[in-house]
């Protein structure tokens, strides 16, 4: 009597980090690293003038100082700007991120569980900032607190938390139906319990994909600001700045406005695709 033919186990298959999506999370590493380490990898100081040296084009030597990428109309090294630049965007970006993504997570939990006038409350703000041109509001609010690195930081988180409460509002009220959390509620579970323990880390995926996202929109947002004068001010070195300052030598000294919009450009692009890669990856109807 023949044997039934046992079945093949099947393959677990392993998720790893597309090919396409490794250069640009290389090129995001590469930046933070930059920033973090700013002042021991920067040529010269940002800030140094040497008004010889001005308007220079890239690969001039002047005193002593090799300006790789070219020197701006005071004399300074755009290469040391550039990489100061980047702490400031990666800096403003994350602190933002983290302030609004706890600010509107914690408001939008909040009205989807106590649900009533709390809910109508917190969803009718969300509304009202929603209707607001984001960068307009930016811009507007920058205008009352002043500008500044941590003004810009605030104006930001107020700026984006909407986005973060409506998507913790919806998950929450998915998720505090189920029968976890309402077994948690019958045996006495406070609401700080409930939500910080039964609720978040169910919806901490969605929440995590929409940070990802929004932290290339605050590097545009940041440079924007920065661009019109509303943002980080001078002497301390920002992309959108040195972007506002190199459009008056475009003619004359492309490095100035080239460098760091390229710089912006591929941080946002980077930061974009790897925000896609995390979506796909969180998502549970890809799995």
């Amino acid at each position: 009597m023949s044997q039934p033919i046992a079945a093949k186990p099947r393959a677990v298959s392993k998720r790893t980090i597309p090919w396409n999506v490794i250069p640009f999370a290389a090129i995001v590493a590469t930046m933070v690293l930059l920033a973090l380490a700013a002042p021991l990898v920067a040529p010269v100081d940002p800030d140094t003038q040497n008004l010889l040296a001005r308007l220079k084009a890239p690969g001039t030597v002047s005193r002593g100082i090799t300006y790789l990428l070219g020197s701006d109309e005071l004399g300074r090294d755009v290469l040391s700007r550039l990489i100061h630049g980047a702490r400031v965007s990666l800096l403003v970006a994350f602190s933002s991120v983290i302030l609004s993504g706890i600010v509107g997570s914690a408001l939008g939990m909040v009205a989807a569980f106590y649900r009533g006038w709390i809910e109508v409350l917190i969803m009718r703000l969300v509304d009202i900032v929603l209707s607001v041109p984001a960068i307009l509001f930016a811009i507007i609010t920058v205008a009352v607190l002043g500008p500044g690195l941590v003004n810009v930081v605030i104006v930001l988180a107020l700026t984006r938390w909407p986005r973060y409460a409506r998507v913790a509002y919806g998950q929450t009220l998915s998720v505090a139906n189920m029968p976890y959390v309402r077994l948690a509620r019958f045996m006495g579970a406070g609401w700080p319990r409930l939500l910080g323990r039964h609720i978040l880390p169910n919806i901490a995926g969605s929440l995590v994909v929409v940070a990802t996202l929004e932290f290339g929109l605050m590097v545009l947002f940041e440079a924007g600001l920065s661009f019109l004068g509303l943002g980080v001010q001078p002497p301390m070195a920002s992309w959108g700045a040195m972007l506002s300052t190199g459009r008056n030598y475009v003619a004359t000294a492309w490095w100035i406005a080239t460098f760091p919009g390229l710089a912006l450009f591929l941080l946002v692009l980077s930061i974009n695709l790897i925000g896609d890669y995390v979506r796909d990856r969180l998502d549970p109807k890809a799995r």
